[in-house]
């Protein structure tokens, strides 16, 4: 069995596993493996939608069935944790639709939500929508633009297809990365300024 094969067969499993514990990058790959014709496309879609949903899901019921426990305590001591908790009280239904999406809040968010009021089946509902959307549109990028990265590698290596698309997973990882912390530090430099304001 060649690794075409075993990748065209596994794939999927790994991209479900991906989108719930590293993100971005494992979806974005998959999207590109869908345009090498590795993957099929909605089926890697609807795989990164599904381990988004899941993963994010079980850290909601952890929080809440836990939030007593030494070890929730201990994440709740976070500051990160507190952050959600105030940007949740704030504007509950747009945080929940977008925490997937912030820097540094990516996976204490839905365990903060689980110590919160919210109830689950309203978090399940915002959760299986911004899954939706987050994984359509990763997989998106990496089918629609992964083209123009992979043209360049095998301009360079064109017998390694594989190859290939392992660098560009690279390349996405670190450029995933590095806008990450460029959002983290802008929203951090936002709250220095914010608190270093005189009050009205």
């Amino acid at each position: 069995m060649s690794i075409e094969t075993l990748i065209a067969q596994y794939g999927l499993a790994a991209i479900f596993l991906g989108a719930g514990l590293e993100g971005e990058t494992a979806v974005v790959t998959g999207g590109v493996l869908a345009h090498q014709h590795l993957l099929p496309l909605w089926g890697s879609a609807a795989a990164a939608v599904a381990g988004s949903f899941a993963a994010d899901q079980l850290f909601f019921l952890a929080g809440r069935r836990y939030r007593d426990t030494a070890r929730v305590r201990k994440i709740a001591a976070k500051p990160a944790f507190a952050k959600a908790l105030d940007t949740l009280e704030r504007h509950p239904t747009i945080f929940i639709l977008g925490f997937r999406f912030l820097y540094g809040l990516r996976t204490i968010s839905p365990i903060a939500i689980g110590t919160s009021h919210v109830p689950a089946r309203t978090f399940m509902t915002l959760n299986a929508i911004s899954a939706a959307v987050w994984g359509v549109m990763f997989t998106g990028i990496g089918y629609l633009f992964g083209d123009t990265l992979l043209d360049a590698v095998h301009s360079i290596m064109p017998k390694h297809k594989l190859a290939g698309v392992a660098i560009l997973a690279v390349v996405v990882a670190v450029v995933m990365t590095a806008i990450r912390h460029w959002r983290g530090r802008r929203s951090n430099a936002a709250g220095a300024q914010a608190s270093e304001r005189p009050p009205v």
